[in-house]
């Protein structure tokens, strides 16, 4: 069946809901809408649902690196539990099937931009403070520097947009117990140290499976180049 194509020059919401979280982390925002086409009209009306977070809309990517008497970089991963993937991916119909269940997962440091972090140097002390938490070390926020542009990793269902920013950590022995923020989710995480190059090859390989964990390092590398 073929459609005509209009300019579309704007949107027509009729109502905006938003999902009671009853104390949850997310709730479904659903909108329905129409186009609103240059010419005038309007398209028939549709439904779009997608996620919003209240504690903040935007996150943090945070890539740790260090240099060894060498030269040779390495980058910090942090292993932990992602319950969404342990239970939501059990049972589906996968187009190809993964390799092992998942409980714990494999990236860099990460974490939500609050309201109260405005701005770049905001951004950059919620960098800061998800390092201490989720990987132990003291990183001042001065020292921390953008990757570039933030970027939307799935603007179909989600409106936050990640942060990628590095961080060199001079003195790898620093590192103080994880505290995490509190929550049950970050029980049992570690930490490890790997090279920079392998890091990536086992992204593109499959053993590193996140996506704004490859995106950071390989802004990273080109970065240090």
């Amino acid at each position: 069946m073929e459609y005509e194509q209009h300019e579309v020059a704007g949107l027509a919401i009729d109502s905006d809901e938003t999902q009671d979280i009853k104390g949850g982390f997310m709730a479904v925002r659903r909108l329905h809408l129409a186009n609103r086409r240059a010419d005038g009209t309007l398209s028939a009306p549709y439904v779009c649902d997608f996620v919003v977070r209240p504690k903040g809309i935007d996150a943090v990517v945070v890539a740790l690196w260090h240099r060894d008497r060498g030269g040779r970089v390495h980058v910090l991963l942090r292993d932990g539990l992602r319950p969404a993937l342990a239970q939501g991916r059990r049972g589906a119909r996968l187009p190809i099937a993964d390799a092992a269940a998942y409980l714990f997962f494999t990236e860099v440091v990460a974490g939500i931009i609050e309201h109260d972090d405005v701005g770049e140097q905001g951004v950059r002390q919620r960098a800061a403070a998800e390092t201490l938490e989720e990987a132990g070390y003291v990183v001042e926020p001065d020292a921390i520097a953008f990757l570039g542009a933030g970027t939307f990793p799935s603007p179909g269902s989600m409106p936050e947009k990640y942060w990628m920013l590095s961080a060199e950590i001079v003195d790898r022995d620093a590192q103080a117990p994880l505290s995490g923020d509190g929550s049950p989710m970050e029980e049992g995480a570690t930490t490890r140290w790997a090279p920079l190059e392998e890091t990536i090859q086992a992204c593109v390989a499959g053993t590193i499976e996140d996506a704004k964990s490859e995106l950071a390092l390989r802004r990273l590398r080109d970065a240090l180049a």
